[in-house]
């Protein structure tokens, strides 16, 4: 006969710890009401009368940490997962909820997930793992729902539109030859051409319609399956998808802060994120490395307020460079007497002071420009003109900080990029399996929570993370 099934002393204590997860972190009062929690906190079902009770928001939240943790994230997946697997059976007390429940319960405690996720950061701070004060903070588009197919910006329709007329006029001509009987073109194929041309005429309506709701949208940009996705630009052809910044720990490689949005660029991300792996990790004295993807003025004065110094290099941009003259970094200013020394040795004066996209900026100009002998390497106009920003000396310094530390640009890709690669493997090619922002947060949350659990394991092992909580 088959031999009885017993767990290892090592799975025991392991499904142990699981099975005390919840009992011993502080779990927030579960109100038994299907409306929205202000606290934050786990909402429970209000059972009918003649109804099973609910399931408690612990045994299901055991059921999605234990799936991330082992790369079971779909709630089908884990249905059955609750029905066969040991570990999982002795971790819900052979509680085995259907699929519709698992979902539901990601779907609908959002904010409470995102909570608990923010709690264990709480924790590895009490722990002292965040003794260093330096973080890395990048981006990366993770992939959504919604297919490239279902994804409608003006180029694409415009391309796509252009397809079809030249289709429709490539069948049209066919219809020709054959109306002037050409034996090339037999009737079968004639009714074809047909059927192909009222395919196209009826695309063309249904892109007409989606046209008029992408002229709607704010950002002009509509998606069909997953309405809050967006294409936003990579290394390769591109995704639709999310763009999910990450700020992390040097150390210990563990994420501080995350945040999921559906902005394609890092410029405008900087100084929240900063500001969050600030108040996360405890660190009034914080230094934030990023790449030239987050040098925007307004955000690093905006880190520079808060007291977080700023490592990250400025864009190489400079369209003058691009055209083979001498490049912004070349003059150089003079503080003392308020100007530009130019590379032929002249001196640009101050002119006057403008206002541009809400940034005050001094203008400065050489009257010995025309006559200059290097005028050709250095502009096409009358003068070449400098602009500086009213707060260009704290960019200035941060570039001097950088050039005096060049190892922190290493120092950022060894940090930030391990664990945007340990996702997305866990993930798989689907990525997200949520639609909208608010679950795909949710989502990104159990990932990242499931990351830095496995993190901890590895650095105070089991017993020390189990002994941790329970202090």
């Amino acid at each position: 006969g088959f031999k009885s099934l017993a767990l290892s002393e090592s799975r025991c204590s392991v499904a142990r710890w699981w099975r005390n997860w919840l009992s011993v972190a502080e779990m927030p009062e579960v109100p038994l009401s299907k409306g929205p929690d202000e606290r934050g906190g786990f909402k429970g079902v209000d059972p009918h009368a003649t109804g099973r009770p609910a399931y408690h928001p612990a045994v299901l939240l055991k059921i999605y940490l234990y799936g991330y943790l082992n790369r079971v994230q779909s709630s089908r997946r884990l249905e059955r997962e609750a029905q066969r697997n040991v570990e999982l059976m002795w971790l819900t007390e052979r509680l085995a909820p259907d699929f519709k429940t698992i979902a539901d319960f990601r779907k609908h405690n959002g904010k409470a997930i995102r909570a608990t996720c923010r709690d264990f950061v709480v924790l590895c701070r009490r722990l002292g793992l965040f003794t260093q004060a330096i973080v890395a903070i990048d981006g990366s588009k993770f992939k959504a729902v919604n297919n490239r197919d279902r994804n409608f910006t003006f180029a694409k329709m415009k391309r796509r539109a252009e397809e079809i007329e030249k289709s429709i006029e490539r069948y049209l001509r066919q219809l020709d030859s054959a109306d002037q009987g050409d034996p090339a073109v037999t009737e079968a194929q004639t009714a074809q051409l047909k059927e192909k041309i009222a395919a196209l005429t009826e695309e063309v309506q249904q892109l007409q319609a989606i046209e008029t709701q992408r002229t709607q949208a704010p950002d002009q940009q509509i998606s069909l399956t997953d309405p809050d996705s967006r294409s936003m630009t990579t290394r390769g052809t591109g995704v639709v998808g999310y763009n999910v910044q990450t700020a992390v720990d040097n150390q210990y490689h563990l994420i501080i802060a995350h945040e999921v949005t559906n902005v394609g660029s890092d410029r405008s991300q900087l100084s929240r994120m900063a500001t969050q792996a600030r108040d996360a990790s405890g660190i009034k004295d914080l230094n934030v490395v990023a790449d030239r993807g987050y040098f925007k003025g307004e955000e690093i004065l905006a880190c520079h307020k808060a007291g977080i110094t700023t490592y990250l290099p400025k864009p190489k941009t400079s369209p003058s460079q691009a055209k083979g003259m001498f490049p912004r970094e070349a003059f150089l200013f003079i503080p003392e007497s308020n100007e530009y020394r130019c590379p032929a040795g002249e001196r640009l004066i101050w002119r006057f002071k403008s206002v541009e996209k809400g940034q005050t900026l001094h203008c400065y100009w050489s009257s010995a420009c025309p006559t200059c002998t290097m005028k050709g390497q250095c502009t096409t106009g009358k003068h070449r003109r400098i602009k500086r920003w009213e707060h260009e000396d704290m960019l200035e310094a941060v570039q001097s900080r950088l050039d005096q530390k060049p190892e922190m640009m290493r120092l950022r890709r060894q940090t930030v990029e391990r664990p945007f690669g340990t996702l997305k493997a866990w993930m798989g090619s689907t990525h997200f399996l949520t639609k909208s922002l608010q679950n795909v947060s949710t989502e990104m949350s159990l990932h990242v929570l499931a990351y830095n659990m496995k993190r901890v394991m590895k650095i105070l092992g089991t017993k020390g993370l189990i002994q941790a909580m329970r202090a």
